[in-house]
């Protein structure tokens, strides 16, 4: 197997949980039961085998350039048997404003053989986007954005603030800093599946990926996610099927955040 497969993989597994768990918005605000402190953990497959583990953390909140911001927090770990092809070590932190209406900064560190450190400053003033890399002489050029541009990922946050029984397309202006995209969520129907021996009542969703680039480009590309019915629209289940393999990645732990949040608010 070459190793970049593995990395390959486990960003697709990134973008996609990313596109269908993202919501920052208050619970107060937006009816949903969003707390800081919530986490998901998954564990990624390349067929039937285990690659690694995603988790997600709502972070608290945070100042950027005098802002206060939500902070939303991924990591991507390989397993030992990964680690032997390609280690991965990955950290991605998105930054949104409090209304949570566009993205205010994007961070990527990766860690292993290949170490890589990126972001995405987003200036609002100028309606632009500046994509920078740690140790490049020649910085990028700014790029024009659209209205209510995010970053890869939090650009699908309106994803659970929309009613998916009444939903069947959203789309989402978002950049990584060099290119403009639509991302686009479509609501395919609702059933219910088992994972790790748990029945979920869900949405199935097929994301298109078009203008990503690169194996995403293919007409044999394809994913599936399934997250819960109710309000939290929890990704439990994501599937795909790409030209260099399959994957599955499934929830295998969730804390709301709720405990902590009222252990915190009490003190």
């Amino acid at each position: 197997m070459k190793k970049v497969l593995f990395y390959k993989i486990l960003s697709v597994v990134t973008l996609l949980i990313g596109l269908s768990c993202v919501n920052l918005v208050s619970a107060e605000e937006q009816g949903l039961s969003y707390h800081v402190g919530e986490k998901m953990v998954f564990q990624i497959k390349w067929t039937a085998i285990p690659a690694g583990e995603l988790t997600i953390e709502m972070m608290p909140l945070e100042k950027i350039n005098g802002e206060d911001s939500g902070h939303i927090l991924l990591t991507v770990t390989s397993n030992s048997f990964v680690d032997m092809f390609y280690k991965i070590r990955d950290r991605i932190e998105s930054y949104t404003d409090l209304k949570f209406t566009h993205s205010i900064l994007y961070t990527e560190s990766r860690q292993g053989k290949r170490p890589k450190d990126t972001s995405i400053e987003f200036d609002w003033v100028k309606q632009q986007a500046l994509y920078s890399r740690k140790g490049e002489k020649e910085k990028s050029d700014p790029i024009p954005i659209l209205p209510g541009t995010f970053d890869p990922l939090s650009a699908f946050l309106a994803f659970r603030m929309n009613d998916l029984n009444e939903t069947k397309e959203i789309i989402i202006p978002a950049t990584d800093g060099k290119t403009m995209i639509s991302g686009k969520i479509s609501v395919i129907r609702r059933e219910t599946i088992n994972v790790n021996g748990v029945k979920y009542d869900t949405f199935l969703l097929e994301p298109e990926l078009r203008g990503i680039g690169g194996v995403f480009e293919s007409k044999d590309s394809g994913a599936q996610i399934w997250v819960t019915a109710d309000n939290r629209r929890i990704p439990v289940k994501i599937k795909s099927q790409m030209p260099f393999g399959s994957f599955i990645a499934e929830l295998i732990s969730y804390n709301d955040g709720v405990k902590a949040e009222a252990d915190n608010s009490s003190k």
